[in-house]
C-alpha cells in the first residue's frame, strides 16, 4: 500500500498528510484557500503560511490562484502553477529532514554560489521533477542516488 507524502513542518513538532484523501482539485482549492487567507490578512495555519509563501514567491501565478480550477485546465501554454509550487513544497520537506541524506549540504553550496535561494530551489526542482517523471514513467520509486547524483553535478 502506498502512503501520502507527509509534510513536516519546519520548526513544527506536527506532521500533517497533504494528501489524505484529497483528489487534486481538493488540493488545488487548499492552494487557493490559503493565498485567499493571505490576500486578506486571516489567520493562517503553519502548512497555509507554507503555501502562501511560495505563491507569493511567484508573482506570475498569483493571478492564477484567484480562478477556479476548471479555469487553469485550459491548454494556453501556462505552466502548472500547482505542480511548480508542489515541487518547491516537496523539496523543501526534503531540505527540512536532509532526505535523502545529503541534500541539504548541496542547498547550501547552490545558495552560496547563486546568492539566492529560490533560485537555487528552482535549478533543484528541475531535477527532482524529472526524477519523478522517470520514476511514473518506468513504473517504480524514485531512485534516491541517481537524484542527488544529478543535484550534485549542478
Amino acid at each position: 500500500m502506498r502512503r501520502a507524502p507527509l509534510v513536516r513542518l519546519a520548526g513544527q513538532d506536527r506532521i500533517m498528510n497533504l494528501h489524505a484523501g484529497q483528489d487534486r482539485e481538493a488540493l488545488r482549492a487548499a492552494w487557493r484557500e490559503a493565498w485567499r487567507r493571505h490576500q486578506q490578512g486571516l489567520p493562517l495555519e503553519p502548512l497555509q503560511a507554507q503555501l502562501a509563501d511560495l505563491i507569493a514567491m511567484h508573482p506570475e501565478y498569483q493571478q492564477q490562484m484567484q480562478h477556479a480550477a476548471n479555469e487553469l485546465a485550459q491548454a494556453d501554454g501556462r505552466a502548472n502553477a500547482f505542480l511548480h509550487l508542489s515541487l518547491h513544497l516537496a523539496l523543501r520537506e526534503q531540505l527540512a529532514t536532509n532526505r535523502p541524506a545529503g541534500i541539504a549540504q548541496i542547498h547550501q553550496r547552490l545558495v552560496a554560489a547563486a546568492g539566492d535561494g529560490h533560485a537555487a530551489e528552482h535549478r533543484m526542482i528541475e531535477v527532482l521533477g524529472q526524477s519523478l517523471w522517470e520514476a511514473q514513467r518506468a513504473g517504480r520509486m524514485p531512485d534516491e542516488q541517481r537524484y542527488l547524483e544529478s543535484l550534485r553535478r549542478l
